[in-house]
């Protein structure tokens, strides 16, 4: 069951950098998206708050990425919506350099403020993914997207931006929500509705992805599918697996041609 409600530079300081000019993509930003995050923002690190899912897979995700990486240490990381940085900051517990993005500006001032409390080093940066991409090609080792191309208009915008932010050779990570009939009920009807999990509201079937769509866009970049796992939930045992069966959620690593 799909229960993720998705909507760090210095020890001594970590930052944001506000992009204060209208985006040249703004196309790709949904307002209301963000206001979903920002109204429960100061709430992000809360284990037992809106944001509990993401906190209870986020190892899972973390033991994907970095297995399939090889590992993350000494590596240059980007972490595209990256919220208010569970995921960024665990890369950085890993030894990798992270950079996280993300619209919204509350998450990030929390994102901001918790990297400084813990000590850990990552950059925030309040940027779409395709303005990264203009100013940063081919700059890092490991891109992930984590739960993010459901809640923008031009999902194949940011696979193909993230296509280019990768070095030759590198790895690019996505995760979103299959659209049937059984995401719906599990995603929609079950998390939000029966076991309360995360807000109404959280999740639109219209814009979840198929696996054959995602890979789709996948196909018109340098990159190229190398594994993908279903991410399942078990009510009876309150316990998240990998495994296979990608009808819910799902992972998808793949890898950019080697120049």
């Amino acid at each position: 069951m799909h229960l993720l409600y998705c909507p760090d530079r210095s020890i001594a300081e970590s930052h944001v950098l506000m992009n204060t000019e209208k985006p040249s993509v703004a196309h790709n930003v949904d307002h209301n998206e963000i206001a979903k995050f920002e109204a429960v923002a100061s709430r992000w690190w809360d284990l037992e708050g809106e944001f509990k899912p993401l906190h209870r897979i986020n190892p899972l995700r973390l033991g994907y990425i970095t297995e399939r990486s090889g590992g993350l240490f000494g590596k240059k990381v980007l972490d595209v919506g990256c919220g208010g940085g569970i995921l960024a900051e665990s890369m950085a517990r890993e030894g990798a350099t992270v950079t996280g993005l993300d619209m919204g500006f509350e998450p990030l001032q929390v994102a901001k403020l918790h990297a400084l409390e813990s000590g850990i080093e990552v950059e925030y940066m309040q940027e779409t993914v395709e303005e990264h991409a203009a100013k940063h090609a081919q700059q890092y080792d490991v891109v992930t997207c984590m739960e993010m191309l459901e809640h923008v208009p031009d999902p194949q915008s940011v696979v193909h931006a993230c296509a280019q932010l990768v070095k030759p050779g590198g790895e690019v990570f996505f995760s979103t929500l299959n659209r049937n009939g059984k995401s719906w009920l599990m995603a929609v009807v079950g998390a939000e509705y029966i076991l309360r999990m995360v807000p109404k509201g959280t999740h639109d079937v219209k814009k979840f992805i198929k696996p054959a769509e995602l890979l789709s866009w996948v196909d018109e970049t340098v990159l190229k599918e190398q594994h993908i796992t279903g991410l399942h939930y078990n009510p009876i045992t309150n316990t998240f697996k990998l495994g296979p069966g990608v009808d819910v959620n799902y992972m998808l690593h793949t890898r950019a041609k080697k120049a």
